[in-house]
C-alpha cells in the first residue's frame, strides 16, 4: 500500500494558486484511476484504490500548509505504513514551470509543508515529488507568487508539471522510485 499525498491549503481561494499543485496532482491521480477522494479522516480528505495493481490511499491534508503533518502521521500511523509507502507530492518555487524532481529523501528546504512533515514523522526517508512553480518575476512578492492568482498564460506549463507527477508515481508504484528518478528528473 502507498499513501500519496498532495499539499494545498483547503480554502477556495487558495484553489487555483502555485502552492496547490500537490492537491492538483491528487485530483488528477483520482480522476485518471477513478479514485473518489471525498472521504473525511486523518484531518483530510482522502479516498482508497488502485493503482497498478497497488492499493493506494490518495490524501489531501485539510489543516492548511504549515500543519501538513499532522495528516500524514495520523494516515501514517493508521495504516500501520513504513516511510518508505510515503509519497508526498508538492510546490517548489526552486524548479520551472512544467518540471518536476523525484527524491527517496531529504530535508525539507523551505517548504513549510514539508517541514511540517519532517517534523512530525521525525524522518526525512519518504519519497518527494517537487512540481516547479518557478520563481517570482523581479518585484513580485514570493507570498503573492505562492498564492496569489495564475495568470492564463502560465496555467498551461503548470498543467504539464502536474501531468509529470501523475506519470512519475504511476513510474514509482509499477518500477520503483531508481526507475522513476532515472525517468523524470
Amino acid at each position: 500500500m502507498y499513501l500519496i499525498v498532495g499539499l494545498g491549503n483547503p480554502e477556495e481561494d487558495y484553489a487555483n494558486t502555485r502552492h496547490n499543485m500537490g492537491f492538483w496532482a491528487i485530483n488528477r491521480l483520482a480522476q485518471k484511476y477513478e479514485i473518489d477522494v471525498t472521504r473525511s479522516n486523518f484531518k483530510g480528505l482522502y479516498g482508497t484504490g488502485i493503482i497498478e495493481n497497488e492499493k493506494v490511499l490518495l490524501l489531501k491534508p485539510q489543516t492548511f500548509m504549515n500543519s501538513s503533518g499532522e495528516s500524514v502521521i495520523e494516515a501514517k500511523k493508521f495504516y500501520k505504513l513504513t516511510n518508505e509507502q510515503i509519497i508526498i507530492i508538492y510546490d517548489d518555487i526552486d524548479i520551472n514551470p512544467g518540471e518536476i524532481r523525484i527524491r527517496k529523501s531529504g530535508g525539507p528546504g523551505t517548504h513549510n509543508g514539508m517541514k511540517s512533515i519532517v517534523h512530525c514523522l521525525c524522518a526525512d526517508d519518504f519519497a518527494r515529488i517537487r512540481i516547479g512553480i518557478g520563481q517570482p518575476l523581479e518585484g513580485e512578492d514570493l507570498i503573492e507568487h505562492v498564492i496569489g492568482a495564475i495568470p492564463e498564460e502560465e496555467l498551461n506549463s503548470l498543467q504539464e508539471g502536474v501531468n509529470l507527477a501523475v506519470s512519475a508515481i504511476t513510474e514509482i508504484i509499477k518500477n520503483g522510485i531508481n526507475s522513476a528518478m532515472n525517468k523524470f528528473n
